[in-house]
């Protein structure tokens, strides 16, 4: 299990734009058609992870707990599935199924996507304005696997609640740690 840190991509950076395939609906969707009206968490993540798999549930509660208030949420995977086949498209769909994933889970197969992002691990969290400027980037919480520190999603909590209340976002913003995406040769 690598310990890959986020890059920390410069805050206010405009999300680049993109049209993924839709893992769950099997439909092609863009940013422009899943942003949200308040905010968009987009989110690096993969099936395999073991940080990925450490956080799901809390993942899938925020996502349903900020749909109300405007916030999506967008989950992308874009590890090499010539050498990862756990992370094909076709398993995303049964792991976002079986997992109750909210959200859309896309597939980056060419990884454009997650160089645009300057993403590095899994999962790798990004909260966009309503104009989709960059608020912030990094963990969901102090929690990993095996350090016996509870799953709360206090640090992405915090920063789409500033987010929804017109706050600066004063807490530091830690790099997330997880797998390293698993780029193509």
């Amino acid at each position: 299990m690598a310990n890959t840190p986020s890059n920390m991509l410069p805050l206010r950076t405009k999300a680049p734009a993109f049209s993924l395939p839709d893992t769950i609906s099997q439909k092609t969707l863009s940013l422009s058609k899943l942003k949200g009206d308040k905010g968009t968490v987009i989110m690096f993540i993969c099936n395999h992870c073991p940080f990925v798999i450490h956080v799901n549930k809390m993942v899938v509660d925020l996502a349903n707990a900020f749909a109300e208030d405007g916030i999506n949420f967008i989950a992308i995977s874009s590890n090499d599935v010539a050498n990862y086949p756990q992370d094909a498209p076709d398993k995303m769909t049964i792991h976002a199924k079986a997992n109750n994933y909210p959200f859309p889970y896309l597939y980056d197969e060419t990884q454009e996507i997650a160089k645009a992002y300057d993403a590095a691990c899994t999962p790798d969290f990004y909260l966009f304005d309503d104009d989709l400027k960059l608020v912030y980037r990094g963990q969901l919480d102090d929690s990993r696997p095996g350090n016996n520190l509870p799953v709360t999603g206090t640090d992405l909590k915090h920063a789409i609640n500033c987010l929804l209340n017109g706050k600066q976002n004063e807490a530091p913003q830690k790099p997330s740690i997880g797998c390293n995406i698993k780029w193509k040769k």
